[in-house]
This record gives C-alpha cells, structure tokens and sequence, in this order.
C-alpha cells in the first residue's frame, strides 16, 4: 500500500526516541514548574467555538500529510485511518467533516501551536481539532494552550519478515548482528539496533528516507527484515502479492522502557467543551466496536488506548 510517503511526523519520532528513557509519568504535573507562557494571538486565530461549530455544520480536523496508513491524500480526496475516525467524531456532533492534511514541523509543540492554538506566523489559522497526537503525560503539564482528550488507538514497534528466511519464527534485535535489517532513518529502531552490543548490529543496519520505504526494501529482498510502526509494517504487506509471503511480531525489545504509545486528539484550552464531546464520540465508538472495525477493514491490528 506505498502511495507516497513522507518522513514519519517529527512529533512522533521525538515521542518514539522519549520512549528509549521514559521514567514514571506524574499525571498531575506535581513535579512540574511552568514556564512563561506564550501570548495568544487575536480572538480570531484561536479557533471557533464549540456552538459556532454546530451552527455553521461543519468541523476541521487537522491531519498529517504523506503519513499512511493514518492519513494521506488519495484522488484528490483525504484517506486513512485517521479520516475515519474524524467522520465518526463528525457524525456523532451531527456536523459535516473537513479534512486538513498538514505538514510536520520539528515537534509537537510547534504542530499545535500552528494547527490549534494560535496559527503559524505566515498565514497561519488554527483548525477545530488535530487527530493523531500522541499522548504523553509530561506533554499535559507542558502545553498548557492545549487539552489532550479523546484517546483512539495505540501504536506500537514491530518486526517484519520474510517466512522464507525465518520459518521458524520472527527475528528478535539479537539476530541483526548478523541479518540484514531496514529502518527508517534517524528513528527510534535506528538508534535502538546501533545502540545494541556496542554498535555489533551497525554493519546490518540498512537506512531509508521513511518507514513504508523501509518496509518496501526487505519485500523488495534488499533486507530480510525490517523495524518500524506495526501498523506501517501491516499496511504494506496487507497486499494479495506478498501476504503470504512476510509476517510482523512484537518481541521483547530489552533495554526499551516502553513500545507501545497512545495516540488521541487535541483542541484548544479554551474549546474544552468541544473536547468533551469528541472525547465521547470516540468513548462510544470505542465501546461499540467502531473503531476496531476500522482497523480490521484496513487489514490491521488493533490495540487499545491506554485510557
């Protein structure tokens, strides 16, 4: 399922690298001492309220560009993962969806500020809410312009292979000392495998400009097997042609405090109402099976929230 895919969103590559050290997470922010806080622009550019919403019968949702299988553009027309999810918040606030797809800055911090809670400084205007964020604790203390709500899926480090090089079963890190690996470069697998037994992986490490490319190599044969997302490894090799050919498994990952994030949405700090009414949409979808039903027609696993 390769449709033109960029570097995996700066914000999720710098929550993937936090995960390599995560320590305790204090939900409350009891050790955490603010800093000056940044001044909100105009009325204007920080975002419609909840009631001008239902009124006008539409809402925007802002979505990463070129981040399959999430989000991507595909005949003109906004498809993924994420979309869905946006039409389900849609429906549920009876409203018309819009889908914004957005470009990545360097963390998460700036993709809200630009998208959520005051705008970018060159043309810049802010959308109703942004899906995909990953949630961290330490994120809700940090961004205090922001409310993190509506937790949707997990996502999660995987290994995929090739059956044929492994039919005993899928590789674990150890095996890379000696077989070839792709990674997305300058990702969180790239700098765990380097990392492993003193750098005695590096010479089987192969890099790629994103992780679909990453994964696109070891069915190409150029690695026997590769290291990213798991939703990413499953989406391409969901096709007909090589299913049978390449499986995913989640092995121990020693040395990794954690290897599975939560992803939600965000909407301004000033728009809680709204929040509350898509953290209930997704509750009910959740509920209900909806979301999972999403994932499945997709040909992809599901995991949970950590709600």
């Amino acid at each position: 399922m390769t449709v033109g895919i960029s570097k995996t969103p700066a914000s999720v590559l710098a929550l993937m690298a936090g995960l390599a050290c995560a320590g305790p997470a204090f939900a409350r922010c009891e050790d955490y001492v603010p800093g000056p806080k940044p001044q909100n622009t105009a009325a204007q550019d920080i975002g419609r309220e909840f009631d001008d919403i239902l009124e006008s019968g539409w809402i925007e949702f802002a979505l990463y560009e070129d981040f399959a299988p999430w989000s991507y553009e595909e005949g003109g027309k906004a498809q993924g993962i994420d979309v869905e999810i946006g039409r389900i918040i849609a429906e549920d606030l009876g409203v018309t969806p819009k889908f914004r797809l957005v470009q990545a800055d360097e963390n998460l911090e700036s993709d809200l500020r630009n998208y959520i809670w005051k705008g970018a400084v060159i043309g810049g205007r802010v959308s109703d809410v942004m899906l995909h964020v990953p949630y961290d604790s330490k994120l809700t203390c940090r961004v205090e312009q922001v409310v993190f709500t509506g937790q949707y899926a997990g996502e999660a480090l995987a290994i995929g292979y090739d059956r044929a090089e492994y039919p005993d079963g899928g590789p674990t890190p150890a095996y890379f000392r000696y077989d070839t690996v792709a990674v997305e470069n300058d990702s969180l697998p790239d700098f765990y495998l380097a990392s492993i037994g003193h750098g005695s992986v590096a010479e089987a490490i192969h890099r790629y400009p994103n992780a679909p490319a990453a994964v696109a190599a070891m069915i190409e044969g150029e690695t026997m097997a590769s290291m990213a997302p798991l939703a990413v490894i499953e989406a391409e090799i969901e096709t007909d042609q090589v299913a049978d050919r390449f499986a995913v498994h989640r092995p121990p990952l020693p040395g990794l405090a954690r290897t599975e994030w939560t992803v939600g949405v965000a909407v301004g700090m000033q728009h809680r109402d709204l929040g509350y009414a898509v953290d209930y949409a997704i509750e009910k979808a959740l509920n209900d099976g909806r979301i999972e039903a999403i994932f499945a027609a997709h040909g992809l696993s599901f995991l949970p929230p950590e709600r």
